[in-house]
């Protein structure tokens, strides 16, 4: 996946990681490919800022542990995290099924036969009072 393409979503992405349980910085590196079905392969680089921002806007909280033997910084979610996360959910609904109804092929209605267009179209005409067909009748009489 191109890198543009997370550009203004990759908050959400790491919050939604962070839901239902705290992470350390590779767990959530791991947590994106996984739930990407591998498309999303981001680097430290990427990853770490943005969990230092989010820490700082309050969204995330951070705390040292030990991890397989070794000291991590863990991350979890705070209850405002929580709120933008719901937020960020519900925007993103929005503008799927806003970009979707455009881009999305609409199903089209089914086309009318021809024949039965033409059978029934003499009996409209004489049932809105056209007087087409009454004017062919008396244009073919013999005079």
């Amino acid at each position: 996946m191109k890198a543009d393409a997370l550009r203004g979503h990759l908050d959400a992405l790491l919050l939604a990681v962070l839901d239902g349980e705290p992470r350390h910085g590779y767990a959530i590196i791991e947590a994106l490919q996984e739930r990407s079905g591998g498309s999303l392969t981001l680097p430290t680089g990427t990853v770490y800022p943005a969990l230092r921002r989010l820490e700082r806007a309050g969204y995330v909280e951070s705390a040292w542990s030990t991890v397989g033997g070794r000291e991590r910084r863990t991350y979890r979610l705070t209850s405002a995290g929580r709120k933008v996360l719901a937020e960020e959910r519900s925007a993103w609904q929005e503008f799927t099924a806003t970009i979707g109804a455009v881009l999305l092929p609409r199903p089209r209605p089914p086309r009318p036969d021809p024949d039965q267009q033409r059978a029934v179209q003499p009996a409209t005409a004489r049932r809105r009072g056209c007087r087409a067909t009454e004017t062919h009748r008396t244009a073919s009489r013999p005079a």
